[in-house]
């Protein structure tokens, strides 16, 4: 299999992001929704979606809370960023910068702390995860709530079995996610939310092609095609049924908000 680095993988996959990631006509708002429910969000918290890729969750958290600060959307990468659009909404401030970098104070920002931010499926890209979600908690205000949404260590995708093989290699484990963040000081707590996706297996199949998903850039074009032709014999339908399931991790800083 041939590496391919992850800040190259989401440079080149920038343009077509949200194509690849709207599964179809429900699934951002109901994924915003329950971010925001799990928050708690305010229209007076001052926020952050760190890891946001093109901001698909936070533009539509946006839409639907309508925040009196904007919502910072924070990416290390400046091609993802631009697809927030060109000026970006008033309710989003695009923020080029990792988690890392926010969380050890290298980058600044707008808000001296934050009542709530969340990682979407982003925390598997952090180098040192127990040492990054410390400082990201660190950043914020009393009460503030930190959420990191992302997948079970094990997932019910229709994939071919190497890429299935290789997530379950890489994929943290949520319940060792919760100990870091009860480690860093925070009130924790562990739930998990589903969504019953429904695509066209072509569609799918191009996701796949496109390598929509991070860990499909270790495999080189012949072993995705490969990997292909194997879902296809797996998968005659014509729409691919399958649940998306996430983990919530929640975590609260103690103390009353100001």
């Amino acid at each position: 299999m041939e590496r391919r680095d992850v800040q190259g993988h989401y440079e080149e996959l920038a343009a077509e992001y949200d194509e690849h990631w709207v599964y179809g006509p429900d699934y951002v708002p109901w994924m915003s929704g329950r971010i925001a429910q799990a928050l708690e969000l305010d229209p007076m918290d001052r926020i952050a979606d760190v890891g946001c890729g093109t901001g698909l969750f936070a533009r539509e958290v946006a839409k639907q809370l309508k925040p009196r600060h904007p919502i910072l959307c924070v990416d290390p990468s400046e091609a993802m960023l631009r697809q927030l659009g060109a000026p970006p909404s008033t309710f989003l401030t695009p923020v080029v910068a990792s988690a890392e970098d926010i969380s050890e104070g290298r980058t600044a920002l707008p808000y001296e702390q934050l009542d709530a931010m969340w990682l979407k499926e982003s925390v598997h890209h952090v180098v040192e995860p127990a040492r990054a979600l410390r400082g990201l908690a660190d950043r914020l205000a009393p009460g503030g709530r930190l959420l990191v949404v992302m997948l079970p260590a094990s997932i019910r995708y229709p994939l071919f079995g190497a890429a299935l093989s290789r997530f379950e290699e890489l994929q943290p484990d949520p319940a060792v996610v919760e100990g870091y963040m009860r480690a860093a000081g925070l009130e924790t707590g562990l739930s998990y939310v589903e969504h019953e996706l429904r695509i066209d297996r072509d569609k799918y199949f191009g996701m796949v092609r496109a390598r929509y998903m991070s860990l499909l850039s270790a495999f080189s074009d012949s072993e995705i095609e490969k990997g292909i032709d194997e879902m296809r014999v797996a998968h005659p339908e014509r729409v691919l049924v399958f649940p998306d399931r996430f983990a919530f991790v929640l975590g609260r800083r103690q103390g009353e908000p100001a």
